[in-house]
C-alpha cells in the first residue's frame, strides 16, 4: 500500500494550489486534499482534517494550511509521520497596534469581497502574494483569481476569524519529533524566509529550503521546483 498524504490549502485556496504537486507525487504516495468547509477556527479545521485523514499520514500545509498542520500535530502527533510546512507562520496575532492593523487589513478585504465580489477582492489581494515579476503572467493570475472566486464571502469571513484568533504554535514546533521540511518562496513578503529560519531552529529534525524566484504562492508560481523539493525529501525520508 502506498503511503498516505494530506495536503492542506491556505486562505481562500482549494485543490488548485496543490495540482502540480499531486501530479508529481502520485506515483509514490496517495494524496488527499483537505476542505475546511465553514470551520471558523484553526482547531475546527484541524478536527476536519483528522476526521477525514488515514490513521497515519504525511502532512503538508501551505500558508494558513501550515498553521492547521501544526494544530493537527498538537492534537494527534502520533498520526503524523512526516511534516511539510510551506510559506506559513507560527506566532499568534500580535498584541496592540500591529494586531489591530492586521485585523483592519483583513476586514477591509472582506468588505471589498462582500461589496464588489470575490474576484475584485482577489485582484487586490494577489498583488502581494506572488513574485512581482509574475503579476503580468496572465495564466498564473487567472488560476489564482478563479480559485478565489470559487469561495464565498462567508467562507472568507470564517477563515479570517480563524487566522485572527490563531494559536501560538511555538510549543508544537518545539515538541515535533517527526522529520520536518520547511519550504518558502525566497521572495515571499507575507511569510518571509526569515520566519521559516526561526521555525527551523525550533524543530529538532528540520530541513529548510528556499524556492527561488517565488513569492507566497510558491506551489503555483514554481510548481516544478516545489514538487522536486518535496519529492526529493520524501524519497530520502520515507
Amino acid at each position: 500500500m502506498l503511503p498516505q498524504m494530506m495536503l492542506l490549502p491556505g486562505l481562500m485556496c482549494d485543490d488548485a494550489v496543490w495540482t502540480e504537486q499531486v501530479k508529481a507525487l502520485v506515483p509514490m504516495i496517495d494524496c488527499q486534499i483537505a476542505d475546511y468547509g465553514m470551520a471558523e477556527t484553526i482547531g475546527e479545521m484541524a478536527d476536519r482534517v483528522l476526521a477525514n485523514a488515514p490513521q497515519r499520514f504525511v502532512l503538508a500545509g501551505h500558508s494558513m494550511g501550515g498553521r492547521v498542520a501544526l494544530e493537527v500535530c498538537r492534537k494527534a502527533p502520533e498520526r503524523v509521520t512526516h511534516l511539510i510546512l510551506m510559506d506559513t507562520g507560527y506566532k499568534p496575532r500580535a498584541a496592540g497596534e500591529a494586531g489591530d492593523k492586521e485585523q483592519a487589513g483583513r476586514f477591509a478585504l472582506l468588505n471589498k469581497a462582500r461589496e464588489e465580489g470575490m474576484r475584485v477582492m482577489g485582484q487586490q489581494w494577489v498583488q502581494g502574494m506572488v513574485h512581482p515579476d509574475r503579476l503580468d503572467d496572465k495564466a498564473l493570475i487567472e488560476d489564482i483569481l478563479a480559485m478565489i472566486e470559487r469561495k464565498t464571502p462567508e467562507i472568507f469571513a470564517a477563515q479570517i476569524n480563524a487566522l485572527l484568533n490563531r494559536p501560538d504554535a511555538t510549543p508544537v514546533l518545539e515538541s515535533l519529533t517527526c522529520p520536518t521540511l520547511l519550504l518558502c518562496g525566497r521572495q515571499d513578503s507575507w511569510s518571509p524566509l526569515e520566519r521559516h529560519e526561526e521555525m527551523a531552529e525550533l524543530v529538532a529534525n528540520a530541513q529548510l529550503g528556499a524556492i527561488e524566484d517565488a513569492g507566497h504562492m510558491s506551489t503555483m508560481e514554481r510548481p516544478d521546483e516545489v514538487s522536486a523539493a518535496i519529492k526529493q525529501w520524501l524519497e530520502a525520508e520515507l
